[in-house]
């Protein structure tokens, strides 16, 4: 049996690149240098530039893979989107602020390269989840030049959009049976101090303190049953941007836990594909 088809191409081929080297940090006590990855899907196609979307691992500031999620992050790009998964220094490397100073120094790499990878420079989106979460709220919200550090600071680092999944918003919020079982939470090994004893210092490392009317569109995911990331740490970060004025949107995930499978569901990546094309649409 035979079947012949004229194919109409209506979309580009996409194609990823994993272990793309984007920055060479501190390591070993200062006395060596290593690379930071990133995972690249992009369009093969010098017609037009694409929207750029950043994804940011979560794993509580101490373990990240930037690979973890690819099979969802490829459907996210094949509907019209680069999309790039960043690496980062966790927090036995470093505390705050060299995880966000990497996640700026992804975006401006993508910005100075955006002829290779067919990116429009003025549509960058970013998202990631829990501790990834917190990295793309403060990537979207902290503006302070002291955070752009390393190759390719004549580029930007500022985002048109931002959605960040149950991201850790307010840290001085969390509850700890005493300062002793605080000083060993993922909080206090990013602050580099106990959280609990150190509110002030752990307050200004927040997303919640970088709030301004001027912040990008937000779109917060969060589950209503999260034994992690408490929700009303997503709703304090919603509230804060609607006082200022910003363009945000809490989508609540009714009974869903922390990471859970809700997130990973067709209907929840339209919603997400959705938010970025509005957002970040032809300008």
């Amino acid at each position: 049996m035979r079947e012949k088809l004229k194919v109409k191409v209506t979309a580009p081929q996409y194609s990823f690149v994993s272990g793309v080297t984007f920055a060479q940090v501190d390591a070993w006590y200062d006395h060596t240098r290593r690379d930071l990855k990133m995972d690249i899907i992009y369009p093969e196609d010098k017609t037009k530039k694409y929207p750029c979307v950043v994804w940011i691992c979560g794993g509580a500031w101490i373990r990240m893979d930037r690979s973890a999620h690819a099979a969802y992050l490829s459907e996210l790009a094949r509907s019209g989107f680069v999309v790039a998964s960043v690496e980062y220094r966790t927090s036995n490397e470093g505390c705050f602020p060299i995880q966000l100073e990497d996640v700026k120094a992804g975006i401006r790499y993508l910005r100075a390269l955006s002829d290779r990878y067919n990116i429009d420079t003025e549509r960058f989106g970013v998202m990631g989840e829990s501790a990834g979460g917190y990295l793309a709220a403060m990537a979207a919200l902290a503006d302070d030049p002291v955070f752009d550090v390393g190759a390719f600071t004549e580029f930007s680092s500022k985002v048109q959009a931002a959605c960040p999944w149950y991201p850790p918003a307010d840290v001085t919020a969390f509850q700890y049976p005493s300062p002793v079982e605080a000083a060993v939470s993922m909080e206090s090994l990013l602050l580099g101090k106990n959280v609990m004893l150190n509110q002030e210092e752990a307050l200004k490392i927040c997303p919640v303190s970088f709030v301004t009317k001027d912040a990008p569109p937000f779109l917060i995911i969060h589950g209503d049953n999260d034994h992690t990331v408490p929700f009303a740490q997503g709703e304090t970060l919603h509230d804060k941007l609607e006082e200022a004025g910003a363009d945000v949107k809490l989508l609540v995930l009714e009974g869903a836990d922390h990471a859970d499978m809700p997130f990973f569901q067709e209907e929840i990546w339209q919603r997400i594909i959705g938010f970025f094309k509005e957002k970040l649409g032809e300008k």
